[in-house]
């Protein structure tokens, strides 16, 4: 079922959810809920998300709207999908949820590919310009850089793996690689160059220096060569820099919407430091507080950037406070500790590197609140930080 769901993930909200929900369905028909208690009570990620989860529901005491605040609550209990899917998760069968991921992945890719060379017609939202058929590029671009690193893993570190498969897995990467790149999605592209940094320093772990030198080098040619030879991300870059030097004068731009929307929430945060403004009161927050500061409101596209700061920090302080951010940021912290004391390099890799990829495009949009991209990580992080020694002991102790 969790490979169902890792297949359907890049290719249908629906689909991915269908299956998550499918999986919470088996778990209530079937669950021992003392045991799954004892199973899952020692993991630490599993602590940090349901004190990430409380501070929601607290939260919910002070804050000016409840209608928004539960509607808040309701995007973020996905999160409970992490304990229900790692109850699911077998050792044995990682590979093959990732394998599934890939290979929808690659559809997806091929689609694109596709449309860009007019071979197959318009779907969805894709245009010639952005050929992405089944999401937006602010979520498939993410979902690329994070395959990419999954192929890369086993190119680079896993040796089990035969010289044809590894061929197999580098085609993937040029392509997906080439595929980033004619699309317009500037966070999940910012987010591949800085994977090719966290996979040259898993490279050369004891040298940083030479991971340095070399990771400077590889994101540099990569850089100027798509630059070159990328119509579409030059132009990106372009207007970014652009809109970055002279953000007054293009505050109905992406880029100047951000920092504007930034500029009014700090306001919000200075008056509410400790415990912000309560789940969900975001909107009527930054809309009071645009008035205060003379901020004219039709600069935020039709009121979208009033619901959220397209920056997950951001959002947290606003309506958590330092309180909300701590917790947010442990979730991140313990993933971080579990890999790095695990005795299996497939987690200290993709299990640092999952974290530190989402720390930075959570700088660009609230990740893990939009549907898909808080999914996907919820689904990764599920069976790369289930402790399967212990599940396994405890299950051979109960037997007994």
């Amino acid at each position: 079922m969790l490979m169902l769901t890792a297949f359907f993930l890049p290719l249908t909200v629906f689909g991915g959810n269908f299956f998550a929900v499918l999986i919470f369905l088996l778990w209530i028909i079937k669950a021992d809920f003392k045991s799954d208690f004892h199973r899952l009570k020692n993991n630490k990620l599993i602590i940090a998300v349901f004190l990430y989860l409380l501070v929601h529901v607290i939260a919910l005491l002070w804050t000016a709207d409840i209608e928004s605040g539960l509607w808040t609550l309701k995007k973020q209990l996905k999160f409970l999908f992490i304990p229900i899917f790692m109850l699911f998760a077998k050792r044995e069968h990682v590979k093959y949820y990732i394998l599934a991921f890939l290979t929808s992945m690659s559809l997806s890719e091929i689609w694109s590919y596709g449309i860009f060379f007019q071979l197959l017609p318009l779907y969805g939202g894709a245009t010639l310009s952005d050929p992405i058929p089944l999401m937006s590029h602010i979520t498939y671009n993410p979902f690329l850089a994070i395959a990419i690193y999954l192929l890369s893993y086993y190119v680079l570190f896993d040796h089990s793996n035969s010289k044809l498969k590894k061929l197999t897995y580098s085609f993937f990467i040029v392509t997906m690689s080439i595929n980033m790149f004619i699309t317009g999605g500037r966070a999940g592209q910012i987010m591949y160059f800085a994977m090719l940094v966290v996979l040259v320093f898993q490279y050369f772990p004891k040298n940083i220096f030479k991971a340095f030198l070399i990771s400077s080098i590889i994101v540099a040619v990569t850089s100027s060569t798509f630059y070159i030879n990328s119509e579409i991300f030059s132009d990106r870059v372009d207007v970014a820099v652009k809109e970055l030097s002279d953000y007054k004068n293009h505050t109905h731009s992406s880029t100047g919407i951000r920092i504007s929307a930034a500029i009014n929430s700090w306001d919000i945060i200075k008056e509410n430091p400790l415990i912000g403004v309560g789940t969900g009161d975001y909107r009527t927050e930054f809309i009071k507080f645009s008035d205060k500061n003379e901020l004219s409101l039709t600069t935020f596209r039709n009121g979208v950037m009033t619901y959220n700061p397209h920056n997950m920090y951001i959002l947290t302080l606003v309506q958590f406070g330092l309180i909300g951010l701590l917790a947010l940021l442990y979730m991140f912290y313990t993933q971080i500790k579990i890999a790095t004391h695990s005795n299996e390099e497939f987690v200290r890799k993709i299990g640092i590197a999952l974290p530190l990829l989402y720390l930075l495009i959570m700088l660009s949009d609230s990740y893990l609140m939009v549907h898909m991209t808080g999914l996907l990580f919820i689904f990764i992080s599920s069976f790369v930080y289930k402790d399967y020694e212990a599940d396994k002991q405890y299950r051979l102790k109960t037997v007994k």
